[in-house]
């Protein structure tokens, strides 16, 4: 069977509704350069095709919509056993996908239920209509794997309120439904059991009006009746204090320390305390460097330096020494390049920002 399916779904008024269905509940929904290969051409041929009014982005299954990118075949390349030239393939497709969904003339509804990680976050941040229900799970752990927030995380964690999008960055702390709500990351709660609902909604409306405005009125009446079902509270705002303090520093290695220094036993805490001290202190270098360079940066040049940082991070050994170590191995012992963030001296990560080509091959594809 397809990796993805697609499913037309006919309104009262004879338009169409496109549903995009990343089809590999085996591994999550894992982001592979097949599916992109499918979604890109699919995405293409609708954007002028005047009887598809909307799109929906779902999946299958109920554990996630998308758990992150193909890390297999990554590491496959990276460690010799794949093509070499895998990574700035599959990167370079994967942000063109990301980019057009950004920026797509028509609705697309990202239905964001169960895990959504990484290479999933890249895809729902794209999405103009992002639903998160209450089994939604999210995150952007990839300092854990020696890496940074790729897939857009440059745009969208520059655009969240205060800090705290550096601050998830650096810790890669789950986020619920209620903190993306709060940090802009979703724009409607619907329970997960609404789906068929959402459906017959679009099914049964009248599309010679504003598509966008419709699917808005849809999810509203939606999110409206699924209010009894959004309990879980935003542990972002929370901690929003705590967040502001320990980024209210010069330097990431004082914002390390400071985060470190609290002594308490909240879990939120403590897991954000976890993750950095385990995580790979080059990584949490490159994460905050890659924030600073991509601030003021428009969407655009975000994915550009992007895909200059991603395949300068898998001709580095801490990229593919991460994944074998959390998942492939398993063995939850990287042996990262190095021990502490004193070791690293800032001319360290100027590697990792050269531009590997003349031209970036994103320049004529977005």
């Amino acid at each position: 069977m397809s990796c993805v399916l697609f499913n037309e779904h006919t309104t009262r008024d004879g338009k169409t509704v496109l549903e995009i269905v990343l089809n590999s509940e085996r591994t999550l929904n894992a982001l592979t350069l097949d599916m992109i290969h499918l979604i890109q051409p699919k995405l293409v041929a609708c954007k002028n095709d005047d009887s598809v009014v909307a799109v929906i982005l779902n999946s299958a299954g109920e554990k996630a919509f998308c758990a992150g990118g193909d890390v297999v075949n990554l590491y496959k390349s990276m460690s010799g056993e794949g093509d070499a030239d895998f990574p700035q393939t599959f990167f370079t497709d994967e942000y063109e996908l990301d980019y057009t969904l950004h920026t797509y003339p028509k609705p697309i509804i990202c239905w964001g239920s169960g895990i959504v990680m990484g290479g999933g976050m890249g895809l729902m941040n794209g999405c103009s209509h992002r639903v998160v229900t209450e089994t939604s799970h999210m995150a952007m752990p990839e300092v854990t794997i020696g890496l940074y927030p790729d897939v857009g995380g440059s745009w969208f964690l520059n655009h969240m309120p205060g800090n705290t999008g550096l601050f998830l960055g650096l810790t890669g702390n789950p986020i619920n439904a209620a903190d993306a709500l709060y940090l802009g990351l979703a724009d409607r709660f619907v329970a997960s059991e609404m789906f068929p609902a959402l459906i017959e909604g679009l099914a049964v409306s009248d599309w010679s009006e504003d598509a966008s405005a419709v699917v808005s009125g849809v999810l509203r009446q939606l999110e409206h009746a699924s209010q009894p079902q959004l309990t879980a509270e935003s542990q972002v705002k929370a901690h929003a204090e705590v967040i502001r303090q320990v980024t209210d520093h010069d330097t990431v290695d004082q914002m390390v320390d400071a985060l470190l220094a609290i002594d308490s036993e909240d879990k939120w805490i403590k897991r954000s305390q976890k993750a950095i001290s385990h995580g790979s202190p080059l990584a949490v270098k490159l994460i905050k460097r890659q924030l600073d360079v991509t601030r003021h940066m428009s969407l655009r040049e975000c994915f550009m330096a992007e895909l200059v940082l991603s395949v300068q991070c898998c001709r580095h050994r801490e990229f593919p020494e991460g994944v074998r170590a959390l998942l492939v191995d398993k063995c939850g012992n990287p042996e990262w390049t190095y021990s502490t963030l004193a070791e690293i001296e800032d001319g360290a990560l100027d590697e990792f920002f050269v531009s590997p080509w003349d031209i970036n091959p994103l320049e004529t594809v977005i």
